[in-house]
């Protein structure tokens, strides 16, 4: 049983807009210690606490809105990661089913504490029961967002080094023109000053594209995540 001798503020109310801001992946991490606070709440609610029982409705329903996002971000994704999404909540060995059930034994369990109904000390044992079924369920849902986080993080890094590549190489083709163009100056004589002018300030230019892309490349490779 855990520890319930602590006070334990309630959860910040719900926020549209906070969760928007959130990556997915943290939204997920945040369920498992949203179901935890839940669970302590419900339990001090049940010893005759009515701040933690209004606490409990206020988290489940932030865990609620949370797990709605989650299941159905689908649509904001690329195909491949939409459907590992749908076969996470909803495939044959789906986690869905067991938050839901979660949620409903959450649900029953706080109306029976607001009956004050004697006996709610009996309607924690499902609970409680359920704890480790949906921290599975939770854990296994953070895993997959990690995974497609990573995937993102990956895919965009290839992409950075291919643009950084690119530069470099129109910038030793554009160091090639300027030599050339200082060559043909320099055989002009006179008559190719100004030309030789413009060639210098290519080179110049050139090799400041050259120094910041090779910034770029360092940059890319400090920041490629490590397995």
């Amino acid at each position: 049983m855990p520890d319930i001798s602590t006070p334990l503020p309630a959860a910040p109310a719900p926020s549209t807009a906070a969760e928007g801001g959130m990556s997915l992946l943290n939204l997920a991490a945040r369920q498992r210690m949203l179901s935890q606070r839940m669970v302590l709440q419900t339990l001090r609610a049940c010893r005759g606490d009515p701040e933690q029982l209004a606490a409990a409705w206020q988290t489940l329903t932030l865990f609620t809105d949370s797990q709605r996002r989650l299941e159905s971000c689908a649509g904001e994704l690329p195909p491949q990661a939409a459907q590992q999404i749908q076969a996470l909540y909803h495939g044959p060995q789906g986690v869905a089913p067991r938050i839901a059930a979660f949620v409903q034994t959450m649900q029953a369990t706080l109306r029976t504490i607001e009956r004050q109904d004697p006996h709610c000390q009996d309607g924690l044992r499902p609970v409680l029961e359920q704890m480790d079924p949906v921290l599975e369920a939770l854990n296994e849902a953070t895993s997959v967002f990690d995974r497609l986080a990573r995937q993102k993080a990956e895919a965009i890094m290839r992409e950075l080094t291919d643009i950084v590549t690119s530069i470099q190489t129109v910038a030793r083709e554009a160091k090639i023109v300027s030599f050339n163009a200082q060559v043909m100056a320099a055989r002009a004589g006179v008559h190719g000053r100004e030309f030789a002018v413009v060639a210098h300030a290519l080179s110049r230019i050139t090799a400041d594209i050259d120094a910041q892309a090779i910034k770029a490349l360092a940059l890319v490779t400090a920041s490629r995540p490590r397995h």
